[in-house]
């Protein structure tokens, strides 16, 4: 038994050491026939939820409130990230919206998120290792602004703002709403039970409710969710003022018995070391790339040429935007990435990987895949997506993403925001129409809708150099034989800007995630004074509009459990979406101009 039990602990030992190692507004009105689901929205005099840990949570922002600097700092954090939160403060851009302009009545202000930068992060010519990224949310003010400081050189190297977002919430802030959450007396009753914190799902991820101050998430909001038979109860709660502010119930459907992922623990120091902190490359097909896992912005492609042609400077998805209601305004919005040192509520739980394209019998190109899913996923209230970055051997490319399902409800709409930075500092986006190609000439954003006008071969936009070289946009109109059923989407067009970051490094949630129109995150970068953008640095956001089905033989964006010679299995019904690029003419390679 004693030499069982040693080779049992050599075997996992080593199967560890393997998978670490780095080998190269009435409410439900929109639910389209389905069950209507009543929305509680409680009142603002409603009574908060009491308790030591609101108590010490209260005590910290009148501590705060009170100070010559009116900051929450990030207590979670060992010495380097404590000298970073402090380095960052001695800077002036960095502190100067801490005080209301005119009267110097002081916002409160927290230090959400510190980490050591990613390579994608810093800074060229910065020394690595050194260089930590601190973020801070401005709960007046609902304003994020980022600091870049280097430990060594004990300086800033840079100061971002974006206004209307919020970044990921710490840990404790969780431990907050799950305790308020589990003791309000409109969640007990609903459920009725008492629930433990740990049976509440997506306890960090950020959400809106309408006609409460969440709505357009004007303040810091999130969705502890309970799952009772085929029904999800979402409590949503205000972190800006400590309370419930109010309850949804949606479907979810019959998921089979609980299962949960007990092995993935072995498979992050992995993805952590070999995917996450460095940057990895594929050629393949006479393409070649750069890609990395991001904190929150799932992969991050760069560098992409083909036969020696510049095509993208980079490509990922910086938010998925979850919507359950078209009236009530409520949903998630979801970060995906890492595994650890990451607020992402669906995490990289599996490795990259390539997988050729075959059409025909033939293969024509191959596909980078990264999936993301939640700890307990296909469970109800749990999510799973699939990033896709497709090459073919002719040239084209497509940036792609799909829900895999089941989500928290089965009247979903998803809206990934997918960022696509184009190389060259020479580029002018051009839009199909009645007298044919026009250049877009300002910065602006456009719906594809039922009326929208292609060429003969689908393009809607094209863009392209001086010199004539670029790539035509096909959007997905159900053209793409994986399901589709047409993306629906918005484009934006802004202009790149080194100066200041607007998405080239990890972006916190830059829209709320329950907007029917265009206010889906990236018109931040155009109004109120859209930039001039003809031959320009440009950076495309393309969001489409996917909506979930869960009727028998229409199933999309969604998954479920069936039993099968006695066991329970998963079926996933996804629903791909994501621009299409066409090499315009022969693209041979030029000396593309670097962005400046």
């Amino acid at each position: 038994m004693l030499v069982l039990n040693r080779i049992a602990f050599f075997l996992s030992f080593l199967y560890l050491f393997l998978a670490t190692s780095c080998d190269r507004k009435k409410p439900g009105n929109d639910m389209d026939g389905k069950e209507l689901i009543k929305t509680s929205v409680l009142s603002d005099n409603a009574p908060p939820v009491s308790g030591p840990l609101l108590l010490k949570r209260r005590a910290m922002i009148e501590k705060a409130l009170s100070s010559e600097l009116p900051l929450i700092f990030l207590e979670e954090a060992g010495r380097e990230e404590l000298s970073a939160q402090q380095l960052a403060v001695l800077d002036t851009l960095f502190t100067e919206n801490m005080f209301e302009k005119g009267t110097g009545k002081p916002y409160l202000n927290e230090i959400f998120n510190v980490y050591k930068a990613r390579p994608q992060e810093i800074p060229q010519g910065a020394a690595y290792g050194t260089i930590y990224r601190v973020e801070m949310y401005n709960f007046g003010l609902n304003l994020t602004t980022t600091a870049l400081v280097d430990l060594t050189a004990q300086k800033v190297l840079a100061v971002n703002e974006l206004v209307q977002t919020q970044p990921d919430i710490p840990l404790h802030l969780k431990d907050v709403a799950l305790h308020i959450a589990v003791n309000s007396p409109e969640v007990i009753e609903a459920l009725g039970f008492k629930p433990g914190e740990s049976e509440a799902l997506m306890p960090n991820t950020k959400t809106a409710l309408n006609n409460t101050r969440c709505e357009e998430s004007l303040h810091l909001c999130v969705a502890p969710t309970f799952v009772k038979d085929e029904k999800a109860l979402w409590a949503i709660v205000d972190l800006t003022e400590l309370r419930l502010v109010g309850v949804r119930w949606t479907h979810v459907g019959n998921a089979g018995p609980e299962k949960r992922i007990s092995e993935r623990n072995l498979r992050y120091d992995k993805i952590m070391e070999c995917y996450c902190s460095q940057v990895n490359s594929v050629k393949k097909d006479e393409w070649q790339l750069n890609y990395i896992l991001t904190s929150s912005d799932g992969m991050r492609i760069s560098e992409v040429t083909h036969r020696g042609v510049p095509v993208i400077s980079n490509a990922k998805i910086v938010d998925w935007h979850v919507s359950y209601s078209n009236t009530d305004g409520f949903g998630y919005s979801d970060a995906v990435g890492c595994p650890e040192f990451s607020q992402a509520a669906v995490l990289a739980v599996t490795e990259p990987r390539v997988v050729d394209i075959v059409e025909g019998g033939k293969t024509i190109g191959f596909a980078l895949e990264q999936t993301f899913n939640s700890k307990q996923w296909p469970m109800p209230c749990n999510y799973n997506y699939l990033q896709r970055f497709e090459f073919y051997r002719d040239g084209r490319m497509r940036v792609a993403g799909a829900s895999l399902g089941r989500g928290c409800g089965n009247n979903g709409t998803y809206r990934p925001v997918m960022r696509i930075a184009l190389y060259g500092s020479g580029n002018t986006l051009y839009e199909w129409g009645e007298s044919g190609w026009q250049p877009w000439k300002k910065e602006q954003w456009r719906l594809q809708e039922s009326r929208t006008r292609y060429t003969p071969e689908g393009y809607q936009y094209k863009f392209s150099s001086p010199e004539g070289k670029g790539y035509y946009l096909e959007p997905g109109k159900g053209q793409f034989n994986d399901g589709g059923r047409g993306d629906n989407a918005y484009l934006f067009a802004t202009r790149l800007h080194a100066d200041r970051d607007e998405g080239e490094s990890d972006l916190v949630s830059i829209g709320p995630c329950c907007n029917t129109d265009y206010r889906q995150g990236p018109e931040k970068f155009i109004e109120p004074d859209p930039e001039d953008i003809e031959n320009q640095a440009l950076v495309l956001w393309y969001v489409p509009q996917i909506k979930n089905d869960d009727r028998k033989g229409s199933e999309y964006c969604w998954a479920e459990s069936y039993l099968e010679n006695g066991i329970y299995k998963t079926r996933s019904f996804p629903c791909m979406s994501g621009p299409m690029f066409v090499p315009i003419g022969n693209q041979e390679p030029i000396a593309f101009k670097e962005a400046k």
